[in-house]
């Protein structure tokens, strides 16, 4: 058993202007999350969030403290939500475990307790995606569904963008500290999700893209709204969106994608839209 983590540290819209495609790629994608039997994560300096993917297979993986932590467990100071991407998931909590199937997701509230994935089927193993940040307070844990989600459905095939959007763990789902997930869902034929584009100074956030079939790609947008930039990604990876970015992106066919936030509020609304042609 293996955790793999790096630190990214977070940059100046004026020094990004100038960044080429390989500091671009460097500093703001994570191109490797799932690793058999590791945990892969990312600790930003982006409002301290954590990105991570958990693979779990031959053995339970544990949630270990990483470094830059500096606690002896994972929560300790911080709330997490997990969304599993794979085969039939448990992650256990303590004395407690939840059982995860496809695109179910899981809260976990700030606590000195052991976290750890494990795999159902070996034949066709877990994929736990989580995002993490720090948490003032403790709250329940709880298992959500889709069922369980606010969804909205927004767009137009006609413009390329029809979604739904679920709400999963949102504070009008459940309490949170600062942390926000969902999944968005394309539907066939349409590629383009978050247009028209915005910013929300008040909170950065991740994206994860999956369900992006073979030999397919997602082009990710960022930048300032009058200096945006482009990473071509594969399925399965993740992208950091500071607080001053665009976060949108095409695919050359229908993917979803799992969104987290965090930062000064819970507002999902809280946010600054660009009209289409004013993007540069």
């Amino acid at each position: 058993m293996k955790t793999i983590y790096e630190v990214r540290y977070a940059a100046h819209p004026d020094d990004a202007r100038h960044y080429d495609t390989k500091r671009l790629r460097r500093d703001f994608l994570i191109e490797t999350l799932f690793v058999p039997d590791e945990v892969h994560m990312v600790y930003s300096m982006y409002d301290r969030m954590v990105v991570g993917g958990a693979m779990p297979l031959a053995e339970a993986l544990e949630l270990e403290a990483i470094d830059p932590l500096k606690s002896t467990f994972f929560l300790s100071r911080r709330e997490m939500g997990i969304f599993s991407v794979g085969g039939p998931a448990v992650v256990e909590i303590g004395d407690t475990s939840f059982n995860l199937d496809y695109k179910e997701a899981l809260y976990l509230g700030r606590g000195d307790r052991k976290v750890t994935f494990r795999s159902l089927d070996p034949a066709n193993p877990a994929l736990l995606y989580f995002n993490s940040l720090p948490a003032h307070c403790t709250y329940p844990d709880r298992k959500i569904t889709k069922a369980d989600a606010i969804v909205a459905e927004m767009g137009s095939t006609e413009e390329s963008n029809h979604r739904c959007i679920n709400k999963m763990i949102v504070n009008q789902v459940l309490p949170t500290c600062q942390l926000q997930m969902g999944m968005t869902e394309l539907a066939a034929g349409s590629v383009w999700n978050t247009m028209p584009a915005h910013v929300h100074s008040r909170r950065m956030e991740a994206y994860f893209y999956f369900e992006l079939p073979a030999k397919q790609a997602v082009c990710h947008f960022m930048g300032e709204i009058e200096e945006t930039r482009h990473l071509w990604m594969q399925g399965h990876q993740a992208v950091l969106s500071p607080e001053w970015s665009i976060h949108s992106a095409a695919g050359t066919s229908a993917y979803t994608f799992i969104w987290g936030m965090g930062g000064e509020n819970l507002d999902y609304g809280d946010q600054d839209f660009a009209l289409i042609t004013d993007l540069k």
